[in-house]
């Protein structure tokens, strides 16, 4: 598994850009390499990465994401995810 260079903050959250939580998103979590993120996918990163509740915590940020609702986080949608991450999960998302 592929992970980015570790920045953590004094508050413990790890600390990235949405373009490297994209890029970890993608190279770690997309398992077919359709160049989006599944449910499936998401729930395995948000488990993978110490979450718990998982399946619940996923379906959240896959629902807030999910703006076309076509069962994937494509490109265009990666930003909403990162909000959703910044907000709810052990990550802090920079500009």
């Amino acid at each position: 598994m592929a992970f980015i260079e570790r920045n953590v903050s004094s508050d413990g959250k790890r600390v990235m850009t949405v373009e490297q939580f994209r890029r970890w998103l993608m190279t770690a979590f997309d398992t077919n390499g359709d160049g989006r993120i599944s449910k499936a996918e998401l729930r395995r990163a948000v488990r993978l990465t110490g979450g718990i509740f998982a399946s619940w915590n996923s379906g959240q940020a896959f629902r807030s994401a999910d703006a076309n609702h076509d069962g994937f986080i494509d490109e265009n949608e990666f930003r909403d995810l990162a909000q959703f991450a910044d907000k709810h999960f052990n990550v802090r998302i920079t500009r």
